[in-house]
């Protein structure tokens, strides 16, 4: 058994400075077993917690190390920098170097601007739609996570459309009012919602890749529709990127489907993981942002150079021949291997993939498109199988609906021994009274 003795006498510390004792709401462990894990160190696959345990981390800080942890190539990038000074509040020739990476080898980004998150970048690519079209009202789909803004902390009602209802104290009805509420995989909700609004939607925003309550994976056909139907009613078509984008290859999703957004939206992935995000798309939209055009957006620390060198020397990584292609039958080692057991043993549960993303699945189903299709015991499932996974040195994301991700440090060793894990954590929840094997 694994102690937590520090990581407890820690979280109790912490709790008296901190709301639930943590920075961002998912770290409190509330949906799973014990307390918090406070993390020390990380290198390539591997994280170490303050009482000196080692796991095999699939979290990977929510996806941005997609190199892995402390690369030398970034970790020299930041020390490089860091050495000129760690903020300016100016122009730096990293913006520039990170800024011109980026659109030369993305189809779908004529022009960008950097934020500090993805959040961020949300946020302002919903206010440049809605500053170019002169409409108030934006889509969305249940299911799909842009951030903690008010329009966007949103949740659905009854019926095929709804208007946006609070999710969060502290966000006016009138607010989320304005943010028309639909279901994904469903061409007639956004039809409809288009029809009841006419010419006052400023946009419809979807993760192309929903990954932040289960793997959504959506078909080609829906994405296609949807960038038809903005085009037919004068609406811009967000891709929210922020998990998928250089993720699934550089380009995305956008490449994956080969689809055309109006403006798409990255996150700490462009920075190494560093405080970091990024909007962008179309240069006439584009050249609508202060101080070119009407719609402001600021950021003290956007640009910032320790985030701009981390970023060129992690995306310069993913240009290399291969990247992507070796990243994919990374994920595919551990998914198949799991999948096979899982079907040959009658257990409810596989791993869904989209590139190095995997979403480990509590049911039988292989076509999870939308939020009410994941089944609702699986948060209770989820947290005993969590917590067999910690004892076995795995670590991944304390929370049945977040994905997990595979790093270029994951060796195909660790994968296979993970499948292993992942088997022994399954058997023990849903055939308690067998002995585990692999």
């Amino acid at each position: 058994m694994m102690g937590r003795e520090q990581s407890e006498k820690l979280f109790e510390e912490a709790k008296t400075y901190f709301p639930g004792g943590v920075s961002s709401p998912v770290r409190a462990f509330k949906s799973v077993k014990g307390a918090p894990i406070f993390l020390k160190k990380g290198k390539g696959a591997e994280v170490w917690d303050e009482d000196g345990n080692s796991y095999i981390d699939y979290c990977c800080s929510w996806g941005p190390l997609i190199l892995g942890h402390c690369p030398n190539a970034v970790v020299e990038a930041i020390q490089t920098a860091l050495q000129s000074g760690t903020s300016f509040g100016t122009p730096t020739r990293y913006e520039n170097k990170l800024g011109k990476l980026i659109l030369e080898h993305h189809r779908f980004v004529e022009k960008l601007r950097f934020v500090s998150s993805g959040t961020e970048a949300v946020m302002s690519a919903i206010r440049l739609a809605r500053g170019y079209t002169g409409r108030n009202k934006i889509i969305k789909f249940e299911g799909c996570y842009h951030g903690h803004s008010d329009a966007l902390l949103v949740k659905a009602g009854s019926g095929l459309v709804t208007l946006g209802e609070t999710s969060s104290g502290g966000v006016p009805a009138a607010f989320a009012q304005e943010t028309l509420v639909v279901e994904l995989d469903q061409e007639a909700a956004v039809l409809q919602a288009i029809e009841q609004y006419p010419n006052d939607i400023a946009c419809i925003i979807i993760e192309p890749v929903p990954a932040n309550n289960g793997l959504l994976l959506q078909r080609p056909e829906f994405l296609q529709f949807l960038r038809d139907t903005c085009d037919a009613h004068g609406i811009l078509l967000i891709f929210d990127e922020v998990i998928s984008g250089f993720r699934l290859g550089f380009e995305g999703a956008s490449g994956m489907y080969n689809i055309q957004p109006d403006l798409i939206t990255f996150g700490k992935i462009i920075g190494g993981g560093l405080p970091v995000g990024a909007y962008g798309g179309k240069k006439e939209i584009m050249q609508c942002v202060s101080p070119e055009g009407p719609v402001y957006q600021a950021g003290t620390l956007s640009g910032n150079p320790l985030s701009m060198s981390a970023g060129i020397a992690q995306l310069t990584a993913c240009l290399a021949p291969g990247f992507y292609e070796s990243l994919h039958r990374k994920t595919r080692i551990l998914a198949d291997k799991i999948n096979r057991f899982t079907y040959e043993h009658h257990i409810p549960c596989n791993i869904l993939t989209a590139g190095s993303i995997f979403w480990i699945n509590f049911s039988e189903a292989c076509d999870i498109r939308k939020a009410s299709q994941i089944p609702s015991g699986m948060p209770a499932t989820f947290s005993d199988f969590h917590y067999a996974l910690l004892q076995r040195g795995i670590y991944i994301g304390p929370s049945g609906y977040e994905v997990c991700f595979v790093s270029d440090a994951h060796t195909d060793e660790q994968l296979n021994h993970t499948a292993d894990m992942i088997i022994e954590a399954l058997q023990l929840v849903f055939t308690p009274n067998e002995q585990p094997h692999a």
